[in-house]
């Protein structure tokens, strides 16, 4: 079943670019009754692992800003510290609340921001206002999110690039990704010290994930993904308001 998860998983990012953050820790949770504390750090290594083999990709392509990724990190990796250590506090505690109200929230503005954008896609121009302070400063709280719940970095760090920086779309997703590979590497590094992970289902969906990865990347120019992503994203903020129901009963 672990290998099948990575599959999955790694398949639906190949065909909808939706990121592994977003993904993995709910159906790690919902469906594999994977314990949240190791859910989560489980899931932002397998995102650390899978943005490790994208990320190449992008810089071969000449798709990263290093200006403006270096205004990200310089919040965001500091966010994602907090937000680890922070994680790790919850979790001696055993109140998961917290988590769960994090991840649906996170799911659910995800999931809306997609569906939106399948009615209403973005304009081709748009006039530059690059504030790469503002920058800086929100990829804190991004990061902390990354750090807590193992999402925020593709959903919220592809808005704040899109409503703050002139760059193009091919840019804003490779400096984006690079950015969610910084802050996942510091975050996992963080929960595996702190042994909030579970190697052998990590070492699974890695595996799974590689065929996954090789499978949706050749299908991907058969397959209509707006269409895809609008039915995942729909898919998924149900999953949202389940987090919510179940933290609001917690």
């Amino acid at each position: 079943m672990e290998y099948a998860a990575g599959f999955v998983i790694a398949v639906i990012i190949a065909l909808t670019g939706v990121g592994a953050g977003t993904i993995t820790a709910p159906l790690l949770i919902l469906f594999l009754h994977i314990p949240a504390g190791v859910a989560v750090g489980t899931a932002l290594a397998y995102s650390a692992v899978v943005k490790l083999i994208v990320a190449p990709v992008q810089i071969f392509r000449r798709q990263v800003n290093y200006r403006v990724l270096a205004f990200m990190l310089v919040g965001g990796l500091p966010g994602v510290v907090f937000g680890s250590l922070f994680f790790r506090r919850v979790a001696h505690h055993g109140n998961w609340a917290a988590l769960y109200w994090v991840l649906g929230g996170i799911v659910i503005f995800s999931s809306s921001w997609h569906i939106y954008r399948y009615f209403f896609p973005a304009s081709a121009g748009r006039a530059p206002k690059d504030r790469l302070r503002w920058i800086a400063g929100l990829m804190f709280p991004i990061g902390a999110e990354v750090g807590f719940s193992s999402s925020g970095a593709g959903a919220l760090g592809t808005v704040a690039l899109m409503g703050l920086t002139s760059l193009p779309a091919t840019q804003v997703v490779g400096t984006d990704l690079v950015f969610g590979l910084g802050v996942a590497v510091v975050g996992s590094g963080i929960h595996i010290l702190g042994g909030m992970y579970d190697a052998a289902l990590l070492t699974k969906m890695i595996i799974g994930g590689i065929g996954g990865a090789i499978v949706g990347s050749g299908v991907a120019p058969r397959v209509p993904s707006r269409q895809l992503r609008f039915a995942l994203s729909a898919w998924l903020l149900m999953l949202g308001v389940e987090f919510c129901l179940r933290a609001a009963h917690l």
